[in-house]
């Protein structure tokens, strides 16, 4: 959004205008007015698009990084910083103030009514404008408009930016790499998977509407001969499109912040504020408190938790590889580990993550490693996250996905015989999630 205003300072112009003396004379001078001012609105025309083009360009700008630096600073600290990116094109010396923190303002914007409405404790949207005007003596100089006295104009430029969290992150297969899943398996309306590479699908699986698979270019999926004609739905799921992997590149600060008690990434059920200190290589049911942060210092490169058991109501810190016993459960649970084993997560059989409820909600659970997950057999999902930098390969229970998230910053390489439920988010209120941006006005 932009407006454009004209100040003239040239005297007597209305008065010389009506005088009737030297009529040929001023016959003369009117071509020559308005032949000037031809040449002038071409000129000045141009120039003005240019300028406006400018602040346009700053005003979209410091929309945009003012709600990417809020993620990790105040208002005040992300609006600074907003501004010192703006200076840095257009800077003060040359083009004097064109944005201040007063101009730059946190609140909520209505898509359908297009109304911006102000609210300081808003983290949704953010509206900037930047200006050159006359009053902040830093107008824009007009050229040959000043043959006919309109010597600057006011330009001020608006722009809003929104957050947006893409449902694939929510509830879906995520990789930055290939996305491998084999066949006969059924997708329920809202699942989607999504590769930064390309998809590579078997035969005889069902994708219902409302379905997406999606990848840079959707032409380069992968399928066997007839591939659409055994995947019903399949051709209508695809679509074109890139997702920087956000939180991905957040992995590290998830696990300092979860070390570190930060209110950012606690759950709710953390009600203790005591921490509890493990170590050694075999850990059971005994060794976690409920309501607790638990920090593991392994004894060696991986631990056991061994014996089937149900953990509940923590969070977990390891640097170890994490192997879990056949018929573990966990709920309402946090794991992270900083190994960068390919194996950091793992189990030989009948994992579950998260709680067999029906997409009630809470008792989600979420793993995060900066490594990599491999789960051989019956991997169950109920509102559970699996993240990590490397590959995560699973084998999973026929029945046993109703909402699933699993992110990879490299492949996932999945099964045959899955039904993926979708619960629209519900039981996945502890996920972890990154804002994305976009240009609403």
């Amino acid at each position: 959004m932009s407006r454009i205003l004209f100040r003239s300072n040239l005297p007597g112009f209305r008065g010389f205008a009506q005088s009737e003396t030297g009529s040929i004379t001023v016959l003369g001078v009117f071509i020559f007015l308005v032949t000037a001012m031809l040449g002038a609105a071409a000129v000045d025309y141009s120039y003005l698009i240019a300028a406006r083009t400018q602040l346009q360009v700053a005003a979209d700008l410091a929309a945009h990084g003012t709600l990417y630096y809020r993620e990790k600073y105040n208002a005040d600290e992300a609006k600074q910083k907003a501004m010192e990116s703006v200076a840095y094109g257009m800077p003060e010396s040359r083009f004097g103030e064109i944005l201040s923190a007063e101009n730059i303002s946190f609140g909520t914007w209505d898509y359908e009514t297009r109304i911006f409405t102000n609210d300081p404790n808003s983290l949704s949207a953010v509206m900037v404008t930047t200006s050159r005007l006359g009053d902040k003596l830093n107008s824009v100089e007009s050229l040959l408009f000043k043959l006919i006295g309109i010597d600057d104009f006011d330009v001020s430029t608006t722009a809003v930016f929104t957050t947006f969290r893409p449902a694939c992150f929510r509830e879906g297969f995520v990789a930055d790499g290939v996305v491998d899943l084999q066949s006969n398996n059924n997708y329920s309306k809202g699942f989607c998977i999504h590769s930064n590479s390309y998809v590579s699908l078997n035969l005889n699986n069902t994708y219902e509407p409302g379905t997406i698979v999606s990848m840079p270019d959707q032409t380069q999926i992968d399928l066997p001969n007839s591939g659409f004609d055994k995947n019903a739905g399949l051709e209508e799921a695809l679509r074109s499109t890139a997702y920087r992997m956000r939180v991905v590149n957040r992995i590290n600060d998830i696990i300092a912040g979860l070390a570190a008690r930060d209110p950012q990434y606690m759950p709710g059920y953390i009600t203790n504020g005591a921490t509890v200190y493990l170590s050694g290589s075999d850990l059971d049911e005994t060794d976690f408190i409920p309501g607790r942060v638990h920090i593991l210092s392994c004894m060696s490169d991986k631990t056991t938790i061994s014996a089937a058991t149900t953990i509940s109501e923590i969070v977990l810190v390891a640097d170890c590889e994490i192997k879990f016993a056949q018929g573990t459960v966990l709920e309402d649970v946090v794991m992270a580990t900083t190994s960068t084993s390919v194996r950091s997560f793992n189990s030989p059989s009948s994992f579950q993550v998260g709680k067999d409820d029906g997409c009630l909600a809470g008792g989600g659970a979420q793993l995060v490693t900066t490594g990599g997950m491999n789960f051989t057999a019956d991997l169950r999902l109920f509102g559970g996250q699996l993240i990590a930098k490397k590959a995560i390969s699973f084998s999973a229970n026929a029945d046993g996905i109703e909402g699933a998230s699993i992110i990879s910053g490299e492949t996932i390489d999945g099964t045959s015989n899955m039904n993926m439920g979708f619960c629209n988010g519900s039981g996945m209120e502890n996920n972890f999630e990154s804002d994305y941006f976009r240009l609403a006005q």
